[in-house]
């Protein structure tokens, strides 16, 4: 397999050096536009090249077309529309080639954008599409319904990273810098583990079984947005550092986050994981259960069966997982491929399940989580009274 970036080239969208300088100098003369946490992580992902091709916000064409297509305009694959809405009081006031200012909630400078366009989306369409439903029930839909109809596109130049809360920064690596990462390890495959949840055995099972097939395993945890009810990732983060410094042989796995923002797009949300770590550098990805799914929204290998379809195209190596769980018959860990026993033996719990148990102060099952990461749960959960 080959890591050439998506599109051919790595992206880098960020002002360094004098040319920071001069946008920041020159930030009250531009227009002001505040958005949401979420559409700064965007703003960080073009800019590093993590969404190459993109070098901005797409605009209608390229939008409609990854809507319905899963494609951009020019037939790249993509499968989740990057777009930047905008309040409704802020149309008139924006026009084409106007440079525009983004600020987060914190009114810090993120990234200059030059309007190439401001259009509308057909929202019905839009969530029919990508998200397989018009339920506000999706947390992934009511985002983009609440986020309303008004869109402008235009490429961006970076000029201040997202606020970075209680993870270290040693762990927020470029494109280039895992690619660097690779290189010096001497990797030619390297498959990546995604996750928004707090590691547990079962994950490791799956990151063991792709680390026999490949020569490195990139632990790609996703530190951005997600639902207030995920268990945050400052202590999700603390999870897999515990497991990767006691339970990995260091040589083979490596460690560092993914910054972007949940989508709950699930199969196509899988699709848009691997093309990111195809410009991380990687040849392989792991795809499990349910893959970046919410709720009963998606079947179970839904994702699964999407990037199969689409693999030759998407220049990524799916490595397909069964749900994996313990088994006490066995006295190991398997799935329905390896495993001969009811389900009755089987140990798994949903990330549901143990946020439950741990609003309760009971401790997930060993042979689900390590003792170490249990401790750590627990902890965060005394510390925050159960809540959500």
């Amino acid at each position: 397999m080959s890591n050439i970036p998506h599109g051919g080239k790595l992206v880098n969208n960020i002002a360094e050096n004098s040319r920071r300088e001069e946008i920041l100098s020159n930030a009250s003369k531009y227009k002001k536009l505040t958005v949401s946490d979420r559409h700064v992580s965007d703003c960080e992902m073009i800019a590093n090249g993590a969404f190459s091709p993109l070098t901005g916000f797409m605009g209608k064409e390229d939008a409609e077309s990854v809507i319905k297509d899963m494609h951009l305009s020019l037939g790249e694959l993509w499968t989740i529309p990057i777009v930047l809405p905008i309040p409704s009081e802020k149309w008139d006031s924006l026009e084409e080639n106007d440079d525009i200012m983004l600020y987060d909630s914190n009114e810090r400078e993120i990234a200059l954008l030059n309007v190439s366009e401001k259009f509308k989306l057909d929202l019905e369409e839009y969530v029919n599409h990508v998200y397989g439903t018009p339920s506000i029930e999706h947390p992934g839909v009511k985002l983009v319904l609440d986020d309303g109809k008004y869109f402008i596109a235009g490429s961006i130049e970076l000029v201040n990273r997202p606020i970075r809360e209680n993870i270290d920064d040693s762990f927020f690596l470029d494109p280039i810098h895992t690619r660097a990462l690779i290189d010096e390890r001497g990797w030619k495959t390297v498959a990546a583990f995604q996750t928004r949840n707090p590691i547990h055995r079962a994950h490791e099972y799956l990151i063991r079984c792709a680390a026999e097939v490949t020569d490195g395993v990139l632990i790609h945890p996703l530190v951005g947005f997600t639902k207030p009810v995920d268990i945050p990732a400052p202590v999700r983060m603390n999870c897999y550092t515990t497991v990767v410094d006691h339970y990995f042989y260091p040589q083979h796995v490596a460690l560092s986050v993914f910054p972007a923002a949940m989508r709950y797009a699930g199969p196509r949300e899988a699709i848009h994981h691997a093309i990111c770590r195809k410009n991380y550098g990687v040849t392989h990805m792991i795809v499990g259960r349910d893959h970046a799914g919410v709720g009963d929204f998606y079947g179970t290998y839904d994702a699964q069966n999407l990037v199969f379809k689409l693999k030759d195209e998407l220049g990524v190596e799916p490595l397909k997982f069964m749900h994996a769980f313990y088994c006490k018959d066995c006295s190991a860990y398997g799935t329905e491929k390896t495993c001969p026993h009811d389900s009755d033996s089987h140990v798994h719990l949903s990330g549901t399940k143990v946020r439950a148990m741990l609003r309760n102060g009971e401790r997930p099952p060993k042979e689900f989580s390590r003792p170490k990461i249990a401790d750590i749960l627990i902890e965060w959960a005394v510390k925050n009274n159960g809540s959500e």
